[in-house]
């Protein structure tokens, strides 16, 4: 890899975006003008591109980008991660981002980063300041607070971004956008959408006992930020989802696939109030099945449709909304692993999950001009594309940061509604300022440490233990912007 501090010339990756600014958004330069073979990259049309977090998700957006230089693969998960270091065998090998920053430098030009939801907005914060092009999987991050940083960050840097909600480069979310924007189905002032997830553990007690962490992973580094606590397979891979202190449940892994078509198309913005329930909630780990409500202040007006107040309601864990008047019988209405149903004063639109096969319940096929942008490369390409272009005349990914974020906050609302629940009230919010209005200063929360139910000769015994009760509003406080470990720490706000 090249020197990037080589006073004699240009670094590479400025090259790469001095090329593009000349390019304007077509290929850097031309493979003969390179002396590359017809049909083959020159090495300098390519991106050095670093994973962290490769042994799942990581694994799959890095293979979509293989076409690059992947140059550095990093993970706390060896064995998890032993796939990605077969595949990708030049790549230098990491357990912990922060040493492969600083070792390979200004020789890396953009960074994927795929890790449990706790630690992505550390590690792409952290990358943006580098000057880094950012690609995250979704949830792009875990709380409200940091999916503000990222927008912002992304907005000072003038980073290409992108986060993993592949729908979002599909046909359904535009043509959603679009039959919405002509005002189809008329105003809408509900909004129902559901997951058929979790497919992983949720509602899960803590372990009473703790394991030997296995020589293939570093246990510190997976917690990262949060509070250490004993090692547990039960945690990681993939489980990692089912635990507060590291996920964000089924609304947060699924919300940005499946509520990106409402998102985008009824130009939602920040919710004014949010409300949760749930079957039982701990302390620890997600519930089995939680229903949310948020609720949107009117909007103004997008394309010929007016866009007042509206309530998006969610569920999951296996709950869907009722078969409203009309729907076909016998049609399943989970699509592709969950829906969205938008109830207009007209008609209703349909789509499945990640925006696909919209649909309107009259059955009628609108005929409207395509006004959404289409993307002819996959989501993760894009990406990359976007990357090579200079940031002045950039044609912007289809989920950049400066609509995941605010994206992100929407989908993590939805778990402090459901966090908070045992205020048993509904939540005002003020979005701009990143704060509850109606939670008092002497109110006070539980929740339950332990579910104890067991059954004694035929008979329940209903044993649970709660916490003691806390201050609400520095328990919501927590949630909206996290007390980080001492020696992990995000780069101040811009």
């Amino acid at each position: 890899m090249e020197n990037s501090n080589n006073s004699g010339g240009l670094s590479r990756r400025r090259f790469i975006r001095n090329s593009a600014a000349i390019a304007a958004g077509m290929t850097i330069i031309p493979n003969v003008a390179m002396g590359g073979a017809l049909g083959r990259k020159a090495p300098s049309d390519k991106l050095n591109i670093a994973g962290v977090g490769v042994g799942g998700r990581g694994f799959a957006v890095l293979k979509a980008m293989e076409s690059e230089n992947i140059v550095a693969l990093c993970d706390v998960d060896w064995k998890y991660a032993q796939k990605a270091f077969d595949h990708f065998p030049k790549a230098k090998k990491y357990w912990d981002w922060r040493k492969m920053f600083d070792e390979l430098g200004d020789s890396i030009d953009a960074v994927v980063v795929a890790t449990a939801d706790h630690t992505h907005a550390i590690i792409a914060a952290t990358a943006i300041t580098m000057g880094k092009h950012v690609y995250v999987e979704k949830p792009l991050t875990h709380t409200v607070y940091e999916s503000r940083l990222l927008t912002k960050l992304a907005e000072k840097y003038k980073v290409a971004t992108q986060m993993g909600n592949q729908g979002a480069s599909g046909d359904g979310v535009a043509l959603s956008t679009e039959w919405l924007m002509n005002n189809e189905i008329g105003e809408v002032t509900k909004v129902e959408a559901f997951t058929d997830r979790p497919i992983w553990p949720q509602g899960l007690n803590v372990p009473k006992q703790g394991q030997w962490v296995p020589d293939t992973l570093d246990w510190d580094l997976f917690i990262g930020p949060a509070e250490m606590r004993p090692y547990n397979e039960i945690y990681t891979p993939w489980n990692f989802r089912g635990w507060w202190d590291f996920g964000t449940g089924a609304l947060g892994d699924m919300a940005c696939h499946i509520l990106h078509p409402a998102f985008k198309g009824l130009d939602l913005g920040y919710p004014t109030k949010a409300q949760g329930s749930s079957t039982l909630l701990l302390t620890e780990s997600a519930p089995t099945a939680q229903r949310v409500r948020m609720t949107f202040p009117e909007r103004g007006k997008k394309g010929k449709m007016n866009l007042p107040e509206v309530d998006v309601h969610w569920y999951d864990g296996g709950l869907q909304p009722l078969k409203p008047d009309g729907w076909p019988a016998g049609k399943d209405m989970n699509q592709y692993g969950g829906g969205v149903l938008f109830h207009g004063t007209k008609d209703m639109l349909i789509t499945g999950c990640y925006g696909r096969d919209p649909w309107l319940l009259s059955g009628r096929v609108p005929n409207v001009p395509k006004t959404e942008r289409r993307v002819e490369l996959s989501h993760e390409m894009d990406w990359v594309r976007a990357c090579k272009e200079n940031a002045a005349n950039r044609q912007e990914t289809n989920s950049p940061f400066s609509e995941a974020g605010p994206f992100n906050e929407m989908v993590v609302m939805g778990v402090l509604a459901v966090r908070l629940q045992a205020l048993n009230k509904e939540l005002e919010w003020d979005g701009e300022k990143m704060e509850f209005t109606n939670i008092k200063d002497d109110e006070t929360i539980r929740t339950v440490i332990e579910d104890g139910f067991e059954i004694h000769d035929g008979h329940p015994t209903f044993n649970q233990t709660w916490t003691d009760p806390v201050n609400a509003k520095a328990f919501a406080q927590e949630l909206i912007k996290h007390n980080y470990r001492n020696g992990w720490s995000l780069p101040p706000m811009p």
